[in-house]
């Protein structure tokens, strides 16, 4: 049943996560391989894509001071736990960050570019006195596709004619098969409490956010938001930033994600939420149009990729919010999805240059331009078809977006990662 796999589909992509989902997919990489090991570790090989090495260059790891994918990986040698996914370094303290610290030093650790690979890519090695194990993820920030121990496969589905059952992180893709309408549909008319889990993913948020305000974490960004903001619109914006500034410091609080990223889901989740919270619209009415946020946001992710060139916030995250908030807002079909064209002809050229405190920005620049879009769209403003990269849907104007940024921008990701590694 079709509504029914949209609800699998939802559970599967509306995910916590602890910290930044990229040092955070390397660590869960590592933490399966020292579970498969199970002996002392005396080297950890890992090979990762360009998008994995940009986006955990500088980001901070959480409930930590320290930063970057090696240390990620250090940490979960000491605590990681594969069980908890991406929140694998949640039982982080001092004493640990002590000794992963002094694996660091001992540079047991080697961190290597495959740039010739396309698409999410992590390989964790570990090696014993006598033993050594594999992991693999491709595609998605948890899709472990194959394990090894020695010369024993235990697990490769690396070749999906292999096996006639898809694996949970592949539900994603069935989304392609629905159009924009039947999305709103499904939002419209879903039970509610198929989507009640959505209510968590709100209180997780917003709860960041109000840390990373009262705390004032970061760079300053969404004190300085919030100290300028004039109504429910602007303060929004506030919000979605302070939650960014503080889990890209590393403070300890999981977060909601969408398609895969954290900061997805604090431009999926927080506006919509803290509008519709400041406008007293109905608490229904805002899960549902969450819910919408959501699915617009896999379905522009399944066609960009995991990760990409251009900064996901904006032309994902930022897509579903503006559709999500047209909703809420009371617009019909044709205004959510004017609300969609609205915003990629304006935000879709924002490159992603890896993780880290300036996303919060990011972030608030595109809440900044899903409120436009939906308010023009709500007015019956809408961008002509006929101008850029739009499309005579919406459906045909995020095909276009994911072209070129998948085809166009096929070196940008090299490039960005040059500059970042050579800054001086």
């Amino acid at each position: 049943m079709k509504t029914n796999l949209l609800t699998n589909i939802l559970k599967n992509q509306v995910t916590p996560a602890l910290g930044c989902t990229e040092p955070g997919a390397v660590a869960y990489a590592v933490a399966r391989a020292k579970e498969i090991l199970g002996s002392e570790i005396k080297k950890l090989n890992i090979e990762v894509d360009k998008n994995i090495l940009k986006n955990g260059f500088s980001v901070g790891i959480p409930g930590t001071n320290e930063h970057g994918i090696i240390f990620a990986a250090a940490l979960s040698l000491v605590i990681g736990k594969s069980e908890y996914e991406l929140e694998v370094l949640k039982d982080v303290d001092n004493e640990s960050i002590d000794r992963a610290l002094e694996i660091v030093d001992s540079n047991i650790i080697d961190l290597n570019l495959n740039s010739h690979i396309q698409g999410l890519y992590i390989k964790a090695e570990v090696i014993g006195d006598k033993d050594n194990a594999t992991v693999i993820i491709r595609d998605s920030h948890t899709n472990i596709i194959f394990e090894r121990k020695n010369d024993k496969v235990l697990l490769d589905t690396s070749d999906t004619k292999a096996t006639e059952k898809k694996t949970t992180n592949e539900i994603k893709f069935e989304i392609k098969n629905y159009s924009i309408d039947e999305l709103i549909d499904y939002a419209n008319n879903v039970p509610i409490d198929e989507i009640s889990f959505i209510q968590s993913g709100i209180d997780m948020n917003l709860k960041i956010a109000d840390v990373g305000l009262k705390e004032s974490i970061g760079v300053g960004l969404s004190n300085y938001l919030y100290k300028n903001a004039g109504d429910a619109f602007t303060m929004a914006k506030a919000y979605t930033a302070a939650a960014s500034e503080a889990r890209m410091s590393g403070y300890l609080l999981p977060v909601m994600s969408s398609a895969g990223s954290g900061n997805h889901g604090l431009v999926a989740i927080i506006p919509i939420s803290y509008i519709g919270r400041e406008k007293n619209i109905p608490n229904e009415k805002i899960l549902r149009s969450v819910t919408l946020s959501h699915l617009i946001t896999i379905f522009v992710k399944v066609y960009l990729g995991a990760l990409s060139p251009v900064c996901g916030c904006a032309v994902a995250a930022g897509v579903g919010c503006a559709a999500g908030l047209t909703y809420m807002l009371n617009g019909n079909n044709e205004q959510i999805k004017g609300s969609i064209n609205n915003m990629i002809a304006g935000i879709s050229g924002m490159l992603c240059d890896g993780a880290k405190l300036g996303c919060a920005y990011k972030l608030s620049i595109s809440v900044d331009a899903a409120v436009d879009a939906a308010k023009m769209a709500l007015e019956k403003i809408y961008i002509p078809e006929d101008n850029g990269i739009l499309g005579c849907t919406a459906e045909k104007t995020i095909q276009n977006l994911a072209k070129v940024s998948n085809i166009g921008m096929d070196h940008t990701d090299e490039v960005i990662l040059d500059v970042i590694i050579n800054k001086c």
